[in-house]
C-alpha cells in the first residue's frame, strides 16, 4: 500500500486507465512534487574510489540490500529509461537498491528486495521508498515552446514507472512515498527539442537515508564489471533469471556474491557482428535511449563484445555455474576468492 505524508493514497480521478491513474495521480500530488523539485536542486555529486571506504554499486538489473553498519554508500547510475528504486526500512536502516529495466522484473524483484528488510511473518512494515529515473522518453518540443507526448513513440519509461508503483500498491507493506523524480520531473529538452533525463543516477546514505544525485566513474562501479554487464545483456536467454533481479551482494558478509549466468554460443557471433558496427549504430542497435547515453555507452559495449567474443562459453566464467565471490580489502577495494 502507497503512503505520501503518512496517508494512505488513493487516486480520486477516472479520467484515464485505472492501471495508469496511481502513478498519474502521484506525479501531480503537490507534496511529491516538491520533494522533486528539492531534489533536482541538490548538487550532483561524483562518486569514485578515492573519496570512499565502504560502497555498493549496482548496475542494470542488480539489486543489493545494504547494513548500514557495513555500507556507508549504496546506489547506481546509468539510468535513462530504467528506474532506481530505493527501498528503505527506516527502523533498522536496512537498505535496498535495484536498476529496474523492464515491467516483467518488478513483482520478483521487489519480493527480493523485500526479503532482508521485512520480516514477513510480521504485520505491515513502515518503508520509505524513492523512485528515480526514467524520463519522459516520449515528449517532443514545438517550435512555439509547448510540449506533449508523442503517441507514435513507444515509450520504455511510462510502462515500468506505472508497473512499480501498481506493484507497491498491491503490497501489504506501507510503503512512503518521499521521491517520485520520474518521467516529466525527470526530463529536460535541447535546443533542438529533443528530451533528456536530468538525472540518471544517485546515492543512498545509508545512515541517514539522504538521496543525492550521483554518478559513478569507472573505478567505483567494480568488482567485476564486464561480466556484470555481460548479465545484463545475456539474462533475458537464462530461464534461472526468467522475471528476476540479478543477484548480486550478501549484505550478511559484506561481499559480492555474483550468480552465474549462462549465455548460448551465439553470443559470439552477435558479438563479432556487433564490434564491427560504427559507434552511432551501435547507440542506435543497443540502447532504448541512443540520445541521452553517457559517453562511455559504447566503450563499455565494446568491451563486453571483446569479452564475449572470448569467452564463448559462459563456464569459463562460472565454472560449475558456481558465484563470483569478492571480499573486501582493507583499503576500501575488493578481492577475488
Amino acid at each position: 500500500m502507497i503512503f505520501v505524508d503518512g496517508v494512505p493514497f488513493s487516486s480520486s480521478s477516472s479520467s484515464t486507465n485505472e492501471e495508469n491513474q496511481d502513478l498519474v495521480s502521484l506525479l501531480q500530488h503537490p507534496t511529491l512534487i516538491s520533494a522533486s523539485d528539492s531534489f533536482k536542486a541538490t548538487p550532483h555529486i561524483l562518486i569514485d574510489t578515492s573519496a570512499l571506504t565502504n560502497h555498493v554499486y549496482v548496475f542494470q538489473r542488480e539489486y543489493a540490500t545494504v547494513d548500514p553498519a557495513l555500507v556507508q554508500l549504496l546506489g547506481t547510475d546509468e539510468a535513462t529509461t530504467c528506474i532506481g528504486l530505493v527501498i528503505r526500512n527506516h527502523k533498522s536502516g536496512m537498505t535496498s537498491v535495484s536498476h529496474m529495466d523492464s515491467p516483467h522484473v518488478v513483482d520478483l524483484g521487489l519480493t527480493q528486495m523485500l526479503s532482508l528488510l521485512v520480516d514477513q511473518n510480521l504485520d505491515a512494515a513502515e518503508l520509505d521508498v524513492h523512485l528515480i529515473g526514467g524520463y519522459d522518453d516520449t515528449l517532443l518540443e514545438h517550435n512555439n515552446g509547448t510540449s506533449e507526448s508523442n503517441a507514435d513513440v513507444d515509450s520504455h519509461s511510462f510502462p515500468l514507472c506505472s508497473k512499480v508503483v501498481e506493484a507497491l500498491q498491491r503490497r501489504r507493506q506501507h510503503f512512503h512515498i518521499r521521491t517520485l523524480f520520474v518521467l516529466a520531473h525527470n526530463t529536460r529538452i535541447d535546443s533542438n527539442g529533443i528530451s533528456h533525463p536530468i538525472v540518471t543516477g544517485f546515492v543512498v546514505e545509508t545512515c541517514t537515508g539522504t538521496i543525492t544525485p550521483a554518478n559513478f566513474d569507472r573505478s567505483s562501479r567494480s568488482p567485476d564489471e564486464v561480466v556484470r554487464r555481460i548479465r545484463v545483456t545475456v539474462s533475458s536467454g537464462d530461464p534461472t533469471w526468467n522475471g528476476k533481479l540479478l543477484e548480486t551482494y550478501d549484505a550478511k558478509k559484506d561481499r559480492y556474491q555474483i550468480a552465474a549466468c549462462s549465455w548460448t554460443p551465439r553470443w559470439q557471433y552477435i558479438a563479432l557482428s556487433l564490434q564491427q558496427l560504427s559507434d552511432s549504430e551501435i547507440l542506435l542497435r543497443c540502447s532504448t535511449s541512443p540520445l541521452s547515453e553517457g559517453p562511455d555507452f559504447v566503450d563499455n559495449e565494446r568491451r563486453l563484445f571483446g569479452y564475449l567474443i572470448k569467452h564463448p562459453n559462459w563456464k569459463e566464467t562460472f565454472p560449475a555455474r558456481k558465484p563470483r565471490i569478492f571480499e573486501r580489502t582493507a583499503d576500501g577495494g575488493w578481492r577475488r576468492c
